[in-house]
C-alpha cells in the first residue's frame, strides 16, 4: 500500500506504517465480507484515491491474516458470475482490530503532540 503524491499520480515507494493495510482490511471486513478486488476498490474510494493497494501487498497480507485466524475465506460466485474468494473477519480478527486501532490512535496522538507548536 502506498500513499499517492498530491503533486503527481505516481505513488510513493514506502508503506504508510507497519500494519496499516491490515487495519484497513480488517475494518473493511468488519463492515461486510468482500473479495480481494472489492477490498482494493473500497480502500481506494474511502481514501479519496490517496491510497493505492497493490495486489502484491494485499494477497500476502490476506494470507497472513488467514493463517493467524483473523479472517476466513470461502469461494463464492460474484454478481458477474465469476468465482471469487470472499473474506470475512473472525471474532479473533475483531478483537485484534480493536487493539490495533487503539494503538494507532495512541500513536497518532503522540505524533500530533510532537508536531504541534510548543506552548509557552
Amino acid at each position: 500500500m502506498t500513499p499517492k503524491s498530491k503533486s503527481s499520480s505516481h505513488s510513493a515507494a514506502r508503506d504508510l506504517f507497519p500494519g496499516a493495510l491490515e487495519i484497513m482490511v480488517l475494518q473493511t471486513l468488519h463492515w461486510q465480507p468482500m473479495h480481494g478486488y472489492a477490498l482494493v476498490q473500497h480502500i481506494q474510494q474511502r481514501s479519496r484515491d490517496l491510497l493505492q493497494v497493490e495486489e502484491g501487498s494485499l494477497y500476502p497480507a490476506l494470507q497472513r491474516m488467514l493463517k493467524a485466524g483473523l479472517v476466513e475465506a470461502e469461494w463464492k460466485i460474484s454478481p458477474t458470475n465469476r468465482r471469487v474468494r470472499t473474506y470475512s473477519i473472525t471474532p479473533k480478527g475483531a478483537k485484534h482490530l480493536e487493539l490495533e486501532v487503539s494503538r494507532f490512535e495512541q500513536m497518532l496522538e503522540g505524533i500530533s503532540l510532537v508536531l504541534a507548536p510548543a506552548k509557552g
